[in-house]
């Protein structure tokens, strides 16, 4: 009995794991989400910027980073349609997949082109491609910018500390 428990908490504690690819039209909702049959998928392996973030390019001048990515990741894709094979399911709604245009791994051409950063938390899978890109001084690694978890971590506490304080 205490076996079987075991066993069952065991097999629970890791993530699920997809069976099937899905492939069709995607849209591109950040540089590293995508929406493909009403799902929200987000790429596995990078984080890109926030679309609201911003960073400084080679001269010194804000751009935003966060919408080119997203810009960079429509113009790849394309109208080609976009196939996910699902790796899990983590603790939000959204699904984490490998995904590609043709043979394409959308992530790694993302890490390629500098316009993410490897998600080195989930996996070192990407840090080749990243790595490139920072020495051809590619995209985000052309000038400065805040890595995107702690842009969203600050971000989040700006709005915490900004909201008035509750009314008794």
């Amino acid at each position: 009995m205490i076996l079987r428990s075991a066993t069952l908490l065991l097999l629970l504690s890791f993530p699920a794991v997809a069976a099937e690819a899905v492939s069709g039209p995607a849209t591109v909702i950040d540089g590293d989400t995508i929406e493909l049959h009403g799902s929200r998928i987000r790429l596995y392996g990078i984080d890109a910027p926030e679309t609201a973030q911003n960073c400084e390019n080679a001269a010194g001048h804000a751009y935003p980073c966060g919408r080119d990515a997203a810009h960079a990741l429509a113009e790849q894709i394309g109208s080609n349609p976009v196939t996910c094979e699902p790796l899990k399911a983590p603790k939000s709604e959204r699904v984490v997949a490998v995904c590609r245009v043709g043979h394409e791994d959308l992530s790694a051409w993302m890490a390629a082109h500098g316009h993410a950063v490897a998600d080195r938390r989930t996996s070192a899978t990407y840090v080749r491609q990243e790595s490139k890109a920072w020495a051809m001084r590619r995209g985000l690694w052309a000038g400065i910018f805040v890595d995107p978890a702690d842009w969203r971590r600050t971000s989040r506490r700006s709005e915490a500390t900004a909201k008035p304080p509750a009314q008794d």
